[in-house]
C-alpha cells in the first residue's frame, strides 16, 4: 500500500474528483448516480465550503466536500459533509477516515458550529456523529441522518436544508 496525503482541492484536480466520485458511488444501493455532478454544482455556485483530496503518487484517490446548511431556518455555522468518495481500489485503506478527520479538524479550526451528514451509522459513529432527536432531514430515513457538534454548545433543533444543488 502506498502512502497518501490530504490537501485542499486545486483547479487541476476537478476532473479527477469527478472521476473518483463517479467510481466510488457506482452501483451503490442508496446512490442516485449524481454525486459527481453535485460536487460540480456546489463548486459552480461557490457553495463548496471545503473540498479536500487524498493524493497518492500524484493521483487523486479520494475526495470530501462540505457546504453550509441551514437548520430550522436560522442556525448558522453548520455544514453538511458529502459526498465522501474513495476510489474503489483504495477503499478499506484508511483514506476515507483520513479525509473525514482532516475535514472535521479544518471545520473545527474555522469555528464551525457543527456538521451534519447522511450515511451509514456503523461507519460515521467512530467520528462522534450521532442521531439527534429534533434535528430533521425529511428526505432520508432518520437513522442515517447524523450530526456532531464542533464548537456549538448544543445541537440546534429543526429541519436541515442543504444547498439547492442537492435538489432535495
Amino acid at each position: 500500500m502506498t502512502t497518501f496525503h490530504i490537501r485542499a482541492e486545486e483547479a487541476h484536480d476537478i476532473s479527477a474528483i469527478y472521476d473518483v466520485t463517479e467510481a466510488a458511488f457506482m452501483g451503490i444501493e442508496h446512490s442516485d448516480g449524481a454525486e459527481q455532478d453535485l460536487v460540480d454544482k456546489l463548486r459552480a455556485a461557490k457553495a463548496l465550503s471545503l473540498s479536500l483530496v487524498a493524493e497518492a503518487e500524484g493521483e487523486v484517490i479520494g475526495h470530501i466536500a462540505a457546504s453550509e446548511v441551514l437548520i430550522g431556518g436560522g442556525a448558522h455555522g453548520w455544514f453538511g459533509i458529502g459526498p465522501v468518495s474513495v476510489r474503489p481500489d483504495r477503499q478499506q485503506q484508511g483514506v476515507g477516515i483520513a479525509l473525514m478527520g482532516s475535514a472535521l479538524d479544518q471545520l473545527r479550526a474555522e469555528s464551525a458550529a457543527g456538521v451534519v451528514l447522511l450515511g451509514d451509522p456503523g461507519y460515521y459513529r467512530r467520528f462522534g456523529f450521532e442521531v439527534v432527536p429534533g434535528l430533521v432531514y425529511p428526505h432520508a430515513p432518520a437513522e442515517y441522518f447524523m450530526a456532531i457538534c464542533l464548537n456549538a454548545p448544543e445541537f440546534p433543533q429543526g429541519i436541515v436544508e442543504y444547498h439547492s444543488a442537492f435538489g432535495g
